[in-house]
């Protein structure tokens, strides 16, 4: 409308004729970009009224007058077809939106803020163009065996990486149900991907468990060594024997082993995927993950991992050239700590105080008599 309207000013100040009249067919063009067919057709006849009162005013000759009119007669029919389809498109891409949605709370569910004893965060991001799973995974699950996690990576992009991911993460939420051991999951994931992966596909991936207080267990098979946040230092965790990742046992004949790491109230584990660590710059520098980690550590690990996702992507200019997923498990404080005192009384009773401290405020009391 604003197009049409200052070539109309122009015509009435200048006089000029059928030079400027030309150009009213812009209006339906440029319509076709913003609005549907009923729409660009307003603006066609509106362009085509207004140019037929300007040409019969500026005294242009009928049969030049009648060619414009033609030709945007015949660009806003054109622009009307390709805003319906415009339109279809937008459709159709709105419903493999909500497929995809769908797909992904399917295959990697959202993950609470917490989980067990743990405080939660993930950030997951699809290198693949209005994607919104990849070939990367995640799962995260409490267990009979305690909190049990995978963080993995496909080999490979697109629909056959998000079928094996899919495969993994089922066998995965299974088997961490049913096995006592955490190496006996990590074969139940193995003896299924030999069965239905190809020659030349694998999965590298973390498994960690947390069997007990104080301590976590992780399966390391062909993956980026996970992040061990103890105070404020960052350390890798560099598996001890390296195995092959998964899909390739038979062709190895490695098998994984068992680590157990210390993980006490305040630490941290960041597990990740190569397309955070491989990303690069316009300089082709990689992003330094550990660096980074120490710059933005939290007490909230959702807090931790948006500062680090928003960098990432800073860091590359604002699209990611391969998937990249994020965990970050944090062990908080107990807010409670009891400690027990056995106080005598001179008639020979003894009382079990039991302090609760909580922070920095008073110590509640609480006394139990025994004879």
């Amino acid at each position: 409308m604003l197009i049409v309207s200052a070539i109309v000013v122009v015509d009435l100040l200048t006089g000029v004729g059928l030079t400027w009249l030309s150009l009213l067919a812009a209006g339906p063009a440029l319509a076709a970009t913003t609005s549907g067919p009923r729409g660009v057709l307003c603006v066609g006849l509106l362009a085509g009224v207004l140019g037929a009162v300007l040409g019969i005013h500026d005294g242009a000759p009928g049969r030049e007058l009648a060619a414009v009119l033609s030709a945007l007669v015949a660009v806003t029919l054109a622009s009307g077809l390709a805003s319906a389809l415009r339109g279809r498109r937008e459709r159709v891409l709105a419903a493999v939106r909500s497929v995809a949605e769908a797909a992904q709370h399917a295959l990697l569910q959202p993950v609470p803020a917490t989980v067990g004893p743990f405080q939660v965060a993930v950030r997951y991001s699809a290198a693949a163009a209005e994607a919104r799973i990849g070939g990367d995974l995640y799962a995260l699950v409490p267990t009979p065996y305690g909190v049990r996690l995978i963080v993995g990576d496909v080999r490979g992009k697109g629909l056959p990486a998000v079928g094996i991911a899919a495969l993994v993460v089922g066998v995965f939420r299974e088997a961490a149900y049913e096995e006592p051991d955490l190496l006996a999951v990590v074969a139940r994931i193995e003896r299924s991907l030999a069965r239905n992966l190809s020659c030349d596909d694998f999965v590298t991936a973390v498994v960690a468990g947390h069997p007990r207080p104080g301590h976590l267990e992780l399966v390391n098979c062909g993956h980026a060594p996970p992040l061990l946040v103890h105070g404020s230092g960052v350390v890798p965790v560099e598996p001890a024997h390296p195995a092959p990742p998964l899909g390739l046992r038979a062709l190895s004949g490695e098998t994984p082993s068992l680590q157990i790491l210390p993980f006490t109230d305040g630490d941290q584990l960041l597990l990740y995927t190569d397309g955070v660590t491989e990303a690069r710059d316009h300089g082709r520098e990689f992003y330094p993950l550990t660096e980074r980690l120490t710059q933005h550590l939290s007490d909230e690990p959702a807090h931790t991992l948006t500062a680090l996702h928003n960098e990432l992507l800073a860091h590359v200019g604002g699209r990611l050239h391969d998937d990249a997923a994020l965990l970050l498990l944090r062990k908080p404080a107990v807010p409670e700590a009891a400690v027990l005192e056995n106080v005598s009384l001179p008639d020979g009773e003894v009382i079990e105080a039991r302090h609760l401290r909580s922070g920095p405020g008073p110590v509640e009391q609480r006394h139990d008599r025994t004879a």
